[in-house]
């Protein structure tokens, strides 16, 4: 009888301890365990990175770092981390952590325009995913790939075609370069090839001819009529004689691209560089700026017209008066010159 009251009480405390050890279990792999003011928030994991640095990244957003870790090796992921941008939302479990960090990767929004040189956009790409600026710009200027895509030096920053993608934060320098070979190939499809084969001009030359037109208006839908004037240059076999070739060769010679420049002297005319549509006819080596895809289409389908000159409309800001002779031409540039020496513009 006494053997018998000493297995019951046994069996029970057996049954209340796994009771317990499943409450324990229950409650560590499907209690919430997230809690933060906000209802989700991204998790960044680098290539490379261990368990414990997963451990470190999620510690102020979890009420209980320990059954996660537990949970997170029993279910295999602590020696399967994967690098990524993962989003956990308020309330979650540590089952659905696992689950969302083990097969949750989401893509991030990279958004790049206006750029001025390569050295610009890995800047601005290596804001957006994990790639550093450095491994960016030695993917953008490898040599051998400039060759394969049919690029150079010069040319390289007219393959990269303003947008937003979809991209995995942790896409690779090399990744993200191919991607935008891939989207600079859809981007030039067979109608907008057939445009630049009709006006004479290569896809690169399209988009060297766009930087200017860009940098010229701000206003889009005058690009197509300025984009015209250039044309009608070329077409005639005159230089295009644009400022801002101009100034982008005292940048490039000076090596400095952050000072504004707000006039162009006559001294500048004569400086020494490819760039300088002053000093060399055709279309520039490469762009002297990102163009929007906008600048693109407005050469591809310029407008027709006869306009040779145009000037900045100091009566209109923001737009140009527009000329077919020399002579109508000065007389629209000495009511600018007028304006910039009454305001004291001098550099």
């Amino acid at each position: 009888m006494y053997i018998k009251k000493i297995l019951f009480v046994v069996s029970i405390l057996i049954a209340v301890g796994l009771a317990i050890f499943s409450y324990y279990i229950y409650n560590s792999i499907f209690s919430a365990n997230t809690d933060f003011k906000e209802s989700t928030h991204a998790i960044y994991i680098p290539t490379g990175a261990g368990f414990a640095t997963v451990s470190d990244s999620l510690k102020p957003y979890l009420k209980d770092l320990e059954s996660f870790q537990i949970v997170a090796q029993k279910k295999g992921y602590a020696t399967n981390v994967r690098p990524g941008r993962y989003i956990i939302r308020k309330g979650m479990n540590n089952n659905e952590l696992v689950n969302a960090l083990r097969s949750g990767n989401q893509p991030v929004s990279v958004v790049f325009n206006n750029q001025e040189r390569l050295e610009n956009l890995a800047g601005r790409i290596a804001e957006q995913i994990e790639a550093d600026s450095f491994s960016l710009l030695k993917a953008f200027q490898d040599e051998e790939f400039l060759k394969k895509a049919s690029f150079d030096r010069e040319s390289a920053l007219g393959m990269y075609v303003p947008n937003k993608y979809e991209l995995y934060w942790n896409t690779s320098a090399e990744e993200f370069r191919d991607r935008m070979q891939k989207e600079y190939n859809r981007f030039w499809n067979q109608e907008r090839l057939q445009k630049a084969e009709k006006i004479g001009l290569k896809p690169s030359e399209v988009i060297a001819l766009a930087s200017i037109v860009q940098k010229e208006t701000a206003k889009v839908e005058e690009r197509p009529r300025v984009a015209g004037v250039y044309m009608n240059r070329i077409n005639r076999g005159m230089k295009l004689d644009a400022d801002p070739t101009v100034i982008y060769s005292i940048k490039r010679q000076q090596q400095d691209f952050d000072t504004v420049i707000k006039r162009v002297l006559y001294k500048d005319l004569e400086i020494d560089s490819p760039y300088n549509t002053y000093k060399y006819a055709g279309v520039p080596p490469g762009p002297i700026f990102m163009p929007d895809i906008s600048s693109i289409d407005a050469v591809l389908n310029y407008e027709k017209h006869d306009f040779i000159y145009f000037v900045a409309d100091v009566e209109n800001f923001g737009y140009h008066k527009f000329a077919k002779t020399h002579a109508q031409h000065i007389r629209n540039k000495q009511q600018y010159v007028n304006w910039v020496n009454k305001n004291g513009i001098r550099r």
